[in-house]
C-alpha cells in the first residue's frame, strides 16, 4: 500500500501527509512539482517529527512516478462514481490524491485503475486532502489487514 500525492499546493498538507505515513508505516509519493519549494519550513512544521521516520520517494513528473509505479493506482477524485466504502482494496495499492486547487489532469484520470470518491452531504465540495487521504487509507488498511502493530507498553 502507498500513498501519492500529485502536485500538491499546501505544504502543511504535505506536512500532515508526511505524518500520516510516517505513523501508519506506508511509503508517501510526492509527485512534483509542488506550488512551493519542499523545503518550506511549514512543511517541516506540520510534519514535527516523524519526517525522519517517513519514507518519502519524490518524483520529478507524472511520467517519472508512472515508470517507478508498481500495483494498482487507486485515484481519489469529486468525479467518481465509485463510493470508495465499496471498494475492494489490495495491498499493493498506490493511492493516489490531487492538487488542493485542481485536481488531477484527464491524463491522469484516464491512467487511473480505478476512481473514486468519498460520500459527502448535499452541498459539500471536498473534504481537506489530509482528511481524504486518512479516511481512505484508513479503510484500505483495515481491507487487507495493514494496520501496524502496535508496539508493547513498556
Amino acid at each position: 500500500m502507498r500513498l501519492a500525492l500529485f502536485q500538491p499546493d499546501i505544504p502543511q498538507n504535505l506536512g500532515a501527509a508526511v505524518r500520516l505515513a510516517a505513523c501508519l508505516g506506508v511509503p508517501l509519493d510526492v509527485i512534483e512539482p509542488c506550488g512551493f519549494p519542499l523545503s518550506d519550513r511549514a512543511v517541516a512544521r506540520a510534519a514535527m517529527d516523524y519526517a525522519a521516520r517517513a519514507d518519502v520517494v519524490r518524483h520529478a513528473g507524472w511520467g517519472d512516478f508512472r515508470a517507478a509505479s508498481q500495483g494498482r493506482l487507486v485515484l481519489f477524485t469529486t468525479r467518481a462514481a465509485q463510493p470508495f466504502q465499496d471498494f475492494d482494496f489490495r495491498p499493493g495499492d498506490v493511492l493516489l490524491f490531487g492538487r488542493e486547487s485542481a485536481g488531477v489532469p484527464d491524463e491522469v484520470h484516464a491512467a487511473a485503475d480505478a476512481r473514486l470518491f468519498i460520500p459527502l452531504v448535499a452541498g459539500a465540495r471536498s473534504l481537506n486532502v489530509v482528511t481524504a487521504a486518512a479516511m481512505a487509507l484508513s479503510e484500505a488498511l483495515r481491507q487487507t489487514g495493514g494496520f501496524p502493530t502496535p508496539a508493547a507498553a513498556e
